[in-house]
């Protein structure tokens, strides 16, 4: 290139764009594109053509032959005006600027105003085939974003659409796609684009997932029952009572004279400490009871075959003892046993409780209720309601009656956890024990209000491997022991009597500890997983029934805001209302609206008064 010195209308090139040089001083002043002034050093332009040009709007697309050019530069290097004329066959100001977008470029061409070489030809392949590509891609891109605000998706879109779904699930926090979109990217964004484009079902649940849930059982063979000496207690009628349709029978109950039998499946019969099966358990922590189904911490078929009452004669650990005249536990017998058992559902037992021995187990049941509540147990008597999802996608919200016999099993069962307890301290053996610190202040007597706020001042119970009192049940020693199918650290508890009812040494209190850190974490997250998700359902049990009304009971209050409680549906809700209103009054209440991606119902208040 020949000329080295900017002056006034002479093409320069200032960055990356084309600036005109307007006056010359010690700087150097130039209009840059949309008619902006700047003045600049000399040494921060170059001159690309000595013009004159009055105009940027001048610098026209031209149309040259790159490809001779390119060869006739080959092996050599050349500036910007031989190049100029090379591809265009004259050197103007705009010619000089397409040049030096070629160059830019760096396809055919690389280097400076003043040397241009050209580039090999494998380079150029290569360039021009990622430039392709990029360019596609960008094609594609711009189609799939079209087709999202539509909703009108192909099938391939749906692996693009991966990346929202880690953001929906809480996997990732970004989204490429949610960005492009305009939108904040958060897991509640990225549900309702999800569900907006029919990704996901419009009634899907998240929650699980989000919550880091397994989404399907384990799959892991499960080993045959060994050969070993068991107490036979066949001859006993042991019943299993569950709500209707439980799938995973795991405790029973007999009664021998005064003695007071609990069976519970022998879990650990087949799982032993650290093998694949207690491993897999340990990272589950829990089953996870969904209204959708069950994901189970165990095989299913390990369920199938020592269920109490699935097969003809059961395994089982059982768990005898008898009441003092104060209501205590004494004669604690633990063994392997084989058991003979029949399934029965609440309301079915809650029909017979004058026959025999349901009446005597109730009586029994009875004096150890009034024992745990003399020394502080607490009865929070708040809705429960059973959640169900059919297969036809219709949900079903069945309040959970307080019949005597849940309450006669719930005792029993209590009474079991107990007695493995202080079986367990009196031998020795390391055991998880569950803890709950004394509340604030007592229970009063009250409506729903009452014992609403009292559960807010509730302490969360604990598990520990040391033993403290379970101020919530009345207990000086607590440990979950009949529900090894489905709880790990109630299997835990198993192995450990197992191995001592074996002669063998049972794991050590450091083992223990250990194990209560590896799942007390997970087994949270499993709750609340299932609190999610029943809440979730009841949403869409709304949205089913957008005519629904429904009673709800003031359990809060500060001037006309209040908290509601809706018993048929075990529900809260918050509202403004048009009048005062006092603790455990009622409203009717209508649906006024539904978001299942804030996991919210809104409600309006019927009451005109």
């Amino acid at each position: 290139m020949t000329e080295h010195h900017s002056r006034q209308g002479c093409l320069v090139l200032y960055k990356t764009r084309p600036a005109i040089v307007t006056g010359i001083g010690e700087k150097i002043d130039i209009q840059l594109e949309g008619g902006k002034q700047k003045r600049v050093r000399p040494k921060d332009i170059s001159v690309l053509h000595p013009g004159p040009l009055t105009s940027l709007s001048e610098l026209q697309p031209e149309l040259g032959d790159v490809e001779e050019a390119w060869e006739l530069v080959s092996g050599s290097t050349t500036h910007l005006r031989e190049l100029a004329e090379l591809v265009y066959g004259e050197f103007t100001p705009s010619t000089a600027w397409a040049v030096w977008q070629l160059v830019s470029e760096g396809i055919h061409f690389q280097g400076t105003p003043s040397e241009i070489s050209a580039r090999s030809g494998d380079q150029i392949a290569v360039d021009i085939a990622e430039r392709e590509a990029r360019e596609q891609a960008a094609r594609a891109w711009d189609g799939f974003i079209a087709r999202l605000n539509s909703r009108m998706l192909e099938a391939e879109d749906r692996k693009r659409l991966k990346e929202v779904e880690r953001l929906a699930l809480g996997l990732s926090e970004h989204s490429r796609i949610l960005n492009a979109l305009g939108r904040q990217e958060n897991p509640v964004n990225a549900h309702r684009m999800l569900a907006s484009v029919g990704y996901w079902a419009a009634e899907f649940n998240p929650w699980p997932g989000r919550g880091g849930m397994p989404s399907g059982n384990p799959t892991i063979p499960v080993p045959e029952l060994p050969q070993e000496e068991r107490l036979d207690l066949t001859h006993l009628e042991a019943f299993a009572i569950d709500d209707e349709g439980s799938e995973d029978p795991d405790d029973a109950i007999s009664l021998d004279d005064d003695r007071i039998w609990v069976h519970v499946a022998d879990v650990a019969a087949l799982v032993v400490p650290d093998s694949e099966l207690d491993l897999e358990a340990r990272v589950r922590a829990a089953n996870l009871y969904l209204p959708e189904g069950i994901i189970h911490m165990l095989p299913p078929s390990l369920t199938a075959r020592l269920g109490l009452g699935l097969q003809a004669r059961s395994p089982a650990l059982s768990i005898g003892f008898r009441l003092n005249d104060a209501a205590e536990l004494e004669d604690i017998q633990i063994a392997a046993s084989w058991v003979r058992v029949s399934r029965h559902s609440y309301a079915d037992v809650d029909g017979r409780l004058t026959e025999a021995p349901f009446d005597r187990l109730l009586q029994l049941t009875g004096r150890f209720r009034e024992r745990r509540l003399r020394t502080g147990a607490v009865r929070i008597d708040l809705p429960e309601v059973s959640i169900r999802r059919s297969h036809e996608g219709k949900i079903h919200i069945r309040p959970m009656p307080r019949l005597k016999s849940r309450e006669m099993v719930m005792d029993t069962m209590l009474m079991a956890g107990e007695a493995v307890a202080r079986y367990a301290l009196s031998n020795g053996i390391p055991v998880p024990f569950a803890t709950q610190p004394s509340p604030a202040q007592p229970l009063q007597n009250g409506g729903l209000a009452r014992m609403f706020a009292y559960r807010r001042q509730l302490k969360p119970s604990h598990i520990t491997p040391l033993e403290k009192p379970h101020a919530g049940l009345g207990l000086e020693v607590y440990s979950r022991a009949t529900s090894p199918l489905r709880r790990y650290l109630d299997l835990v508890t198993h192995q450990q009597l197992r191995a001592h009812l074996r002669g063998e040494k049972p794991l050590s209190l450091e083992a223990i500890s250990q194990r209560i850190g590896e799942t007390e974490q997970t087994a949270r997250a499993v709750r609340r997983a299932e609190r999610e998700s029943n809440l979730h359902w009841k949403l869409i049990y709304l949205q089913q029934n957008p005519g629904w009304r429904g009673r709800g009971v003031v359990v809060e209050a500060d001037n006309r805001r209040v908290t509601l409680l809706i018993p048929e549906l075990a529900m809260e809700t918050r509202l403004r209302t048009a009048r005062e209103l006092s603790l455990d009054g009622e409203l009717e209440l209508a649906v006024r609206e539904v978001d299942l991606a804030e996991q919210l119902a809104r409600f309006r208040s019927m009451d005109h008064l």
